[in-house]
């Protein structure tokens, strides 16, 4: 499809038909979003291809606390797990997640609950040792590393989307991201950052919703008049 198309529609899918991906189009699609753009061509990504149906199980598992976390902070008015944010606010919505996990089990279960079960998954890694992480000595949170990894899970999406697939980037399995290398067998220099679920969707979107660039966008400064077309 033509590129402008594909950017305005490539939305975040969770529910896929069961037919499984080959791992010729897997390789396919990674052989394409290897060209996304890094720091010094250093490529410190990794990705696990995971099939093993114990190992997805407790993917699964680790996914799933931080997920009723993240439920129950939203439904407090909060963005979860933001740097700046109402800490007790917070504290005090993290201890409804075990009623909404006792809730989730009584029902059939979403994407989370059946994490395992997705056509393909791939977990993102990023290798500590090749990434010039300069903002590591600022002393607040840091962010510049991943822009040499997210783009890469971005065109792994946009890859799949090319081939009649789609998927989500999910971030939530970081919270239990000691538990997962050890799973995986990761080594301490490389840090988990993503898991991508991918297949054939249920529903491909075709028009997704964003705030307009007015929203977003200034001249000169931060508080500076909004960027318009004109």
């Amino acid at each position: 499809m033509e590129l402008t198309d594909a950017l305005r529609s490539t939305g975040a899918v969770r529910q896929f038909e069961p037919d499984g991906v080959s791992d010729t189009t897997v390789h396919r699609i990674l052989d394409t979003a290897r060209f996304a753009p890094n720091g010094g061509n250093r490529q410190a990504w990794r990705v696990i291809v995971v099939k093993d149906p114990g190992v997805r199980r407790s993917l699964r598992d680790a996914y799933l606390p931080g997920w009723y976390e993240y439920l129950a902070q939203v439904g407090a008015g909060l963005t979860p797990w933001a740097v700046f944010t109402d800490r007790e606010l917070e504290s005090r919505a993290a201890e409804g997640a075990a009623d909404l996990a006792r809730a989730a089990a009584e029902g059939p279960g979403g994407f989370a609950e059946h994490f395992d079960q997705v056509p393909v998954m791939l977990v993102l890694l990023a290798d500590l040792t090749r990434l010039a992480t300069v903002d590591r000595d600022i002393g607040h949170y840091t962010m510049v590393g991943g822009a040499s990894i997210y783009p890469f899970a971005w065109s792994i999406l946009l890859a799949a989307r090319d081939e009649g697939l789609a998927g989500v980037m999910t971030t939530m399995v970081v919270r239990e991201e000691e538990a997962v290398k050890a799973q995986l067998g990761v080594p301490e220099s490389v840090s988990v950052a993503a898991v991508l679920a991918l297949g054939r969707p249920v529903h491909q979107p075709t028009r997704l919703r964003r705030e307009p660039v007015e929203s977003f966008a200034t001249v000169d400064r931060f508080d500076g008049r909004p960027l318009t077309a004109s």
